[in-house]
């Protein structure tokens, strides 16, 4: 499903028939490359049209791991659908853009993905300073923006915002939980912060100052690094001069690993926690050997553990689509917002349109996707409140825990 080089030209240049700028990324039953089948029957022509929906997140740059994750759950899901006829008769399509994490390019995708692509809703955007970007472009068209990849709390202001569909908890909960777990757990008191200097880390930031508030406790240190760079060698010596027993990181994978790599080579050992969006199969590969201990809070489930079913149907899903692909809370995230989109196209019957997908999603004050429950309503624009607490082990693989324990 990635752009396998063919000839001079990647798998993923046409699509329907026709070329498309090299940024665009296609998926679902409609992109005939991606399957195998260059013809199409009189029967098939005659099938109703496709229903398209539009992605951007990051393809390449330091967050690309979540955007690919993102993209290949919600392919996972929609192709399960199709291969049982779709929903109400029509196939579900995916059409992705790159914006490698920039918000000017989230912009561009998302004016593209809606006057070009004529996508019903966007789904799946990554991180908060593109859905800052990409957001208001949308609610101006009319268009649903359905479980971005973020914690923002200003994308839960469903009064302002009255086109986002969140399906995640937010940055303040994640936060909530960290404090909660450093303080009656480990009874640390003494907690800084490494965040992304923008919208996102500033979330996170606000997020923790509140946390602290609540337990009556100072935040001691606070350093911050630049977005796309893995620039934290001067912020580690800023916490470090504070000393802080555990520093909560609200950044990418690739800038949170270095930072924890060089506090160790420093015999700097904080208890490091990561927020969700960081990329949690990513950190721990960057990590190797440095990562026992780190942990990460989530939320969604784990994505090994079939005894949940949704959980299940999500590894068989992925399994077909990708045999090679190793399950992740990523793409369960991203598989998770597809079944909620094809849940609201259900909701909505054969005659589907932004407004009535968006009106069906909003209301939806019941959705059980198989032991992750969903629910929304007047106000509330995010369907779970669900934080989940997991460590990385000394094998480098990522475990669910019930508590905090000493590294």
């Amino acid at each position: 499903m990635h752009s396998v080089e063919d000839g001079g030209r990647p798998a993923w240049w046409w699509f329907a028939g026709k070329p498309l700028a090299r940024h665009f990324f296609s998926a679902g039953l409609v992109a005939w490359g991606l399957f195998g089948s260059t013809l199409v029957g009189a029967q098939e022509a005659a099938a109703p049209a496709a229903l398209v929906f539009g992605q951007s997140a990051a393809l390449t740059g330091p967050a690309s791991e979540l955007g690919l994750g993102m993209r290949q759950g919600l392919l996972a899901a929609f192709e399960e659908a199709n291969r049982n006829g779709g929903v109400h008769g029509r196939r579900l399509s995916l059409v992705t853009l790159d914006d490698a994490y920039e918000p000017e390019a989230a912009i561009t995708n998302t004016r593209t993905l809606i006057e070009e692509v004529q996508a019903l809703a966007l789904i799946g955007a990554v991180g908060t300073p593109t859905s800052g970007a990409a957001q208001p472009v949308a609610a101006e068209a009319g268009v649903p923006y359905i479980a971005p990849f973020t914690g923002a709390e200003f994308l839960r202001e469903a009064d302002i915002r009255p086109n986002v569909v969140n399906v995640r908890a937010s940055y303040f909960q994640e936060t909530a939980e960290i404090v909660a777990r450093l303080t009656a757990d480990l009874g640390l008191t003494r907690i800084g912060i490494f965040y992304q200097d923008d919208s996102y880390g500033r979330a996170g930031l606000q997020g923790l100052r509140l946390a602290l508030q609540a337990h009556n406790l100072p935040l001691v240190a606070e350093a911050d690094y630049p977005r796309n760079t893995e620039s934290v060698k001067v912020p580690l010596l800023d916490l470090r001069r504070f000393q802080p027993e555990a520093v909560v990181i609200i950044g990418a994978y690739q800038p949170a690993a270095a930072l924890i790599r060089w506090a160790r080579r420093l015999g700097f050992n904080p208890c490091f926690v990561n927020i969700s969006f960081v990329g949690s199969s990513a950190l721990a590969r960057e990590l190797g050997p440095d990562g026992e201990g780190v942990y990460i809070t989530q939320v969604v489930p784990f994505p090994a553990d079939d005894s949940v079913s949704v959980v299940a149907r999500y590894q068989e899903a992925l399994t077909t689509l990708a045999p090679q692909a190793e399950f992740g809370f990523v793409s369960l995230e991203g598989y998770l917002a597809g079944r909620l989109l094809i849940e609201g196209v259900r909701r909505v019957g054969a005659e589907v349109s932004p407004a009535r997908l968006l009106e069906a999603l909003r209301q939806a004050s019941a959705v059980d996707l198989g032991g992750f429950e969903l629910g929304y309503g007047a106000g509330d624009n995010q369907g779970s409140d669900r934080v989940y607490l997991t460590r990385i082990d000394a094998n480098g693989e990522v475990r669910p825990v019930a508590r905090m324990v000493g590294r």
